[in-house]
């Protein structure tokens, strides 16, 4: 069955310095105001002196009026607890962007998964570099923008492409493996709110052709790795990663399938945890209430 909207859900995340009444004084400040607590999830780090995590998800009477009378009142409680936190309401539909270049194989994945419901998100464009995709995504409904980059033109390109973000009002953007490294610039406007999907052999096969040099080495495992994008490459906060195991028998045109196919799934996930709030950052690491 298709997972419906609940109209009057909201989801709070907080992270801050373990302490004695934290879950109390939240559960309590939440009841005082008329919230109902279908899930609650959290997690410590060190019980000495670690990080304390939590997940929540409430129902209200009088959403709009109460979830606003919530995220004025609980400043109070943060400041308290040196929180930092997050509200979401289930009732607004996030917008996310795509960006891809040749290989299609992640965006068609998001847009199956998109148009059959299962990924509750408005995808009011896709950017890509090349024109391959064109097609597809116009037989989806969905604005296609093509931004050819060069090395000379890869400032250009991105102010174009930031331009067009900040029209359609988006959320957040997924790179379906698009194949161009963004600059520091465009990277800032967007803290945790880039996804990327790249096969799992780095460092090991950094560069072209990976799934050949792997099957010269004769690999056991193909994997895929999410990701928030930073300026480091390759190395921010890890969201999900996956493997599929491999022998002997597979050509290096059969890794390049198996590896696709991880990819597809790796990246959708991780997709799907960032748009249901399922995901807190702290440092280069994430804490995900899947």
């Amino acid at each position: 069955m298709l997972y419906k909207k609940n109209q009057n859900r909201a989801k709070l995340l907080i992270s801050c310095p373990d302490k004695p009444g934290i879950v109390s004084t939240i559960s309590n400040f939440l009841f005082e105001h008329g919230a109902n607590i279908v899930q609650s999830d959290q997690y410590t780090t060190d019980p000495e002196s670690g990080m304390f995590y939590m997940r929540i998800e409430f129902d209200l009477d009088s959403f709009d009026d109460s979830l606003h009378t919530i995220r004025t009142n609980f400043e109070s409680v943060a400041t308290e607890f040196s929180i930092d936190w997050k509200l979401e309401s289930e009732k607004r539909t996030k917008r996310m962007a795509i960006f891809v270049s040749k290989e299609d194989h992640c965006l068609m994945e998001l847009l199956w998964k998109w148009r059959s419901g299962e990924l509750q998100v408005d995808i009011p464009l896709v950017i890509s570099n090349h024109l391959d995709s064109q097609q597809a995504v116009e037989s989806y409904g969905i604005p296609f923008y093509h931004i050819p980059v060069t090395k000379d033109t890869k400032q250009e390109a991105e102010v174009q492409a930031t331009k067009l973000l900040q029209e359609h009002n988006v959320d957040f953007i997924v790179l379906a493996r698009y194949m161009q490294i963004l600059t520091s610039d465009f990277v800032e406007q967007f803290p945790n709110q880039i996804i990327n999907i790249h096969h799992s052999f780095l460092p090991a096969f950094i560069g072209a052709n990976p799934y050949k040099r792997a099957f010269d080495r004769g690999v056991k495992l193909i994997g895929a790795t999410a990701h928030y994008v930073t300026n480091d490459l390759d190395e921010g906060p890890i969201i999900e990663q996956e493997v599929m195991r491999v022998n002997h028998r597979y050509t290096a045109e059969e890794l390049k399938i198996v590896g696709r196919n991880v990819e597809r799934v790796t990246l959708s996930r991780a997709v799907s945890w960032h748009n249901d709030d399922k995901i807190i950052v702290y440092g280069n690491k994430t804490i995900v209430f899947a």
